[in-house]
This record gives C-alpha cells, structure tokens and sequence, in this order.
C-alpha cells in the first residue's frame, strides 16, 4: 500500500505500521488553528460524545459504534456508551481463525471495517463500555503495535508447530493472551438494575438488526447495482458490498441524513487536502498528486474551487493506492460555507484535538473521490436505489 513519499504515515486502519497519534501530529497536526471557514449547519442528527482511540488503528470499531449508538436514538432509545474493544476483540479472534486457516497467508492487525461491527454483533451481542470497562489499549501501557506482533508471534508459532498432536491450542492461547491484556470478558453483567448477556443487551436494549444495514462502494470496472466483494485489505471477513456510480454514493447519503439518518463512512484520508487541525476536507483544482509546499500552505486559506471529480479520476486513485481505506469515521449532517457550498459534517475518534472539537467538515467531491465505503440502515436509501439493488 505504498502511496506517495509520506504515505505509511496515512494507513490508520489497515497495517498499524505506524501509531495514530503519530499521523495527527506528523502529517495533520493536532494544534488548533484559527479558521478561515464559516459553517452554517443544515442537518444535524443527534449523536452521542466525540471519543478518542489513541494510536490503535481501531477507528472502524469508534465509527461503527457510533453509528449504533445514534441509530438507537433514531429509534427513540436512550443510547449506550458501547464497549468498542468488545467489538475489537471479537474481530481479533475472527482474524485469528481466518489466519490459521489460510496457514498464515492472510494479515492481520488492528484493522477492520465498519461493517465488522454490525456482524460481530449480529454473532456475539454488544456491551455497554461500564461492563467491558478496558479501555487502555492504544492509550496506555498496552500498546497496539506491541499486542499485534505477539499476537502474530503466538499464530506463527502454532502454524509452524508439526506436532500431530497439537490439537486447537492456538484458541486457548488467543483467547488467554486477550484476557491478559484487553481484559476477561464478563459472561454475564448488570446494567440498569438487570442482568444481560452480551446478546440478550444487543437484542433487548440495543434493539437493532444487524440484517437491517446496507453496505456501498463504487468501482466503475465492476458492474454497477451488483453485488461485489471490497476489495481493501482489511475487508478481512471478505464481505460484499452493492457497487453504485460514484455520484450516487452522495446522493445516498444526502436522501439519508435528510430522512434523519447517518452514516458510517470508510475513507483515505492521508492527501494534504485532508486537514484535521483545520477539520475540512476537500479536493482542490490543482494537479492532486503533485502538490507544491508552497500551495500546501494555501489550501485551507477559505473555501477554494474544486475539482471536477470524475468516475475515471476515481478508479486510478483506487488502481494506484493513492486512495487506501485508511480511517473510518461517521457522516452526521449536513453544512454550507459562507459561499452556500455544501459539506457533510463528520464526527472523528481523534478526541476534541481539532478547530471544531471532533469534528470536521468534508466536501461532496471529497467524497466521491476517496471513499471506500459507505454503510446505512436500509431505510435510509432511495427508492430509485432500493428499486435497483432489491432491499
């Protein structure tokens, strides 16, 4: 996945080459700026506290819950601060399973997608954050990038073990080593003066179906309105997505949030046209892939024009890796700039480290150039789309 010369800094998700925290102040930065954009909010669905990963690659799972977290307020339910090592965990065990399998021919790391969430839920349940309280991983003494390779370290030893009497060892061993330093996960837990299981809490208090959400990309060499596998390493479960025209991923998610819905929503995000510190994204009309320091330095000095972002510019960003799916994040409205242009306001898992404090506004044409995917509940999407894909 090498992209440009300062590009493994921007692979947040998927390998884990290099901390998060070190991408913000590296290449984004952390420090706040006085910005020189005027948003004026024109949707703005409800959604729960800006939370913060740290240096794990762990995003799909910040962004996943949230996204569950805020379609239980769509449903009228008082949402739950959900437990997103919960969901983490049970992907490193899916990942583990898959690797043995495929005798080590598969990767591994802290990296999944948004829709990992909604199947490990849909398998194992969810829990609230106070019942599966760890949250050092990538914040603390237990460092991901430290957790990962012993992780490895355990599999490959296991792989290369010709003992016919081996047996399954490798699962005792994961699930011991997560119980060492993610922490035991409770069987049962109390949560408003009742007892649950983490599938009975998904079922009575979480109240979603997992089988009620629609996955999107958009890649003009496969058929549009069929179904495709994503192609991004850390599509590590393989899953499908319903491949659409690149404009009409917008289109989607426009016809969403005005419904009241938002949006999980997997992206690169490692372009200098990404600014966290400035919390706007957006796809100036310049030369993309040569950008001078010295317009580097202008980008964000307002609203700017744009380019014109078309299906071809698109797929040669995916055929030449200079658009990865690095992070993962939630679309929860919708703003206009001083001029009347629109952007989708987007809630981040980096904490409160940015001019609109977890926040970030992002143009339409950013979109359509460098997502990977899209995810929302089914009843968020049009009917000239539904009446094509056949949800």
């Amino acid at each position: 996945m090498i992209k440009k010369s300062f590009v493994f800094l921007g692979i947040l998700c998927s390998l884990s080459l290099f901390a998060q925290d070190e991408l913000i102040k590296k290449v984004i930065g952390n420090a706040s700026v006085n910005s020189k954009f005027e948003f004026k909010e024109v949707i703005n669905v409800e959604n729960t506290s800006i939370k913060s990963q740290g240096s794990a690659g762990t995003c799909w799972s910040y962004s996943g819950n949230s996204f569950i977290e805020s379609e239980m307020i769509k449903n009228g339910k008082a949402p739950v601060d959900l437990a997103e090592i919960f969901s983490a965990r049970n992907v490193y065990m899916g990942k583990a399973r898959n690797y043995v399998l495929f005798n080590g021919n598969l990767g591994l790391g802290d990296g999944g997608e948004t829709h990992d969430v909604m199947n490990m839920m849909r398998k194992y349940g969810a829990m609230p954050q106070q019942a599966y309280t760890y949250e050092d991983y990538g914040k603390g003494v237990v460092k991901s990038d430290e957790f990962q390779a012993k992780f490895k370290e355990i599999l490959d030893a296991y792989i290369k073990n010709t003992d016919p009497n081996k047996g399954a060892s490798w699962v005792k061993e994961i699930n011991n080593y997560m119980d060492e330093k993610l922490g035991k996960l409770p069987e049962t837990f109390a949560y408003a003066g009742k007892t649950y299981t983490p599938k009975t809490f998904a079922k009575e208090v979480v109240g979603i179906n997992p089988d009620d959400y629609v996955e999107f990309s958009s890649y003009k060499d496969n058929p549009y309105y069929q179904k495709m596998v994503l192609p991004v390493p850390d599509n590590w479960s393989y899953d499908q997505v319903y491949n659409v025209p690149m404009k009409e991923l917008t289109d989607i998610i426009d016809f969403a949030l005005t419904k009241g819905y938002t949006v999980a929503w997997s992206s690169d995000v490692s372009e200098p046209y990404f600014s966290w510190r400035n919390g706007v994204a957006e796809v100036p009309d310049l030369d993309i892939y040569n950008i001078t320091p010295e317009q580097k330095k202008t980008l964000f000095d307002g609203p700017i024009k744009e380019k014109e972002v078309t299906e071809d510019l698109r797929l040669e960003g995916l055929y030449t890796l200079t658009t990865t799916d690095d992070h993962a994040m939630q679309i929860v409205g919708l703003a206009k700039d001083q001029n009347g242009k629109e952007y989708y306001k987007v809630k981040n898992s980096w904490g409160e480290t940015n001019d609109y404090k977890g926040y970030l506004y992002v143009t339409k044409a950013f979109v359509q150039l460098k997502s990977t995917g899209i995810l929302l509940n089914k009843a968020g999407i049009p009917k000239a789309t539904k009446s094509k894909i056949r949800v």
